[in-house]
């Protein structure tokens, strides 16, 4: 069994960085595309009945594969196995399972790539050495799942080499990346639960596109030529002031307020407290009648 990360990873002073919310559409949208895995959303998931909660409760599991200590091979073989019933065959004929290698490594592959994309974007850019030691680090992670790691090639430059074909050859315009990409009716985030329904109907429009077009500038080319969208040289210096003006806040926010509850108590066990893993709280658990279901996590449901 590969070790778990500790403190002193590139993956744990990144990886549950709240700027990484910043990325979660377009997070969610590349790993819709791939074929398998948008076929498995769009015949298995009712993420779009909820899709506030189920964003939320999903950070708590994705963050305990990296930040559990000694409990996190136990996470990830939790999260493997919420996976195991997705499978089918999709409107094409094609079979798909969520376990095929092939389709969780992708997933992987966003989450590899979101802290090296923080970075890039709203902080000061990895060097290429430091993301030879995320990729690393993100394999010995990956292992945790017990899931072959046959896709994943060795170094990050493999690994580049590995995205940019899977950009260009593998993911595709379909239904689950259209569906996560359509804001248009989303409800209040849990944050803004005070807001009167018709204050968040006025202020819905502007927030929902910003945050696509954030998610665009930072799709590669040939995946924004894909889905159609274009971005101007004047979009693209905008994207760079916010990256920078985002930065420049970041370096005022205290250390342990930077990250998600999971990782923020792991931090806490590093300087020795007895701080137990946080899970998420009940108001982002899945509806009662589903907390019983295998494919969910549901903490005490």
């Amino acid at each position: 069994m590969p070790e778990p990360l500790g403190p002193t990873s590139l993956a744990w002073r990144y990886f549950s960085d709240w700027r990484g919310m910043l990325l979660s559409l377009w997070a969610g949208s590349m790993q819709n595309m791939h074929p398998g895995l948008g076929a498995g959303v769009e015949e298995h998931s009712r993420f779009f009945d909820e899709r506030w909660e189920r964003l939320f409760r999903s950070l708590y599991p994705i963050a305990g594969v990296v930040y559990d200590g000694p409990d996190a091979a136990r996470t990830a073989r939790a999260v493997r196995d919420y996976h195991r019933t997705v499978k089918g065959t999709d409107r094409h004929g094609r079979p798909y399972h969520a376990l095929d290698p092939d389709t969780f490594f992708w997933s992987h592959a966003t989450f590899v790539m979101v802290p090296v994309l923080v970075c890039e974007y709203f902080g000061r850019p990895l060097t290429e050495g430091q993301k030879e030691q995320l990729y690393a680090e993100s394999l010995q992670w990956y292992r945790l799942y017990g899931v072959s790691d046959r896709p994943a090639p060795a170094d990050w430059r493999g690994f580049r080499a590995y995205f940019d074909r899977m950009c260009a050859e593998v993911l595709e315009d379909n239904w689950a990346t259209r569906a996560v990409l359509d804001l248009r009716r989303i409800g209040k985030p849990p944050a803004l639960g005070w807001l009167p329904d018709a204050g968040w109907r006025v202020v819905r429009v502007p927030v929902t596109r910003s945050f696509v077009w954030l998610t665009v500038g930072m799709y590669p080319p040939v995946v924004r030529a894909r889905l159609g969208y274009r971005w101007s040289r004047r979009s693209a210096l905008a994207l760079r002031l916010l990256g920078r003006t985002v930065a420049a806040g970041w370096r005022l926010v205290p250390f342990e307020r930077r990250y998600h509850p999971r990782a923020r108590a792991a931090w806490r066990r590093a300087r020795g407290l007895s701080v137990p893993p946080v899970e998420t709280p009940r108001r982002n658990l899945p509806p009662v009648g589903r907390r019983d279901d295998p494919r969910h996590y549901a903490p005490g449901g």
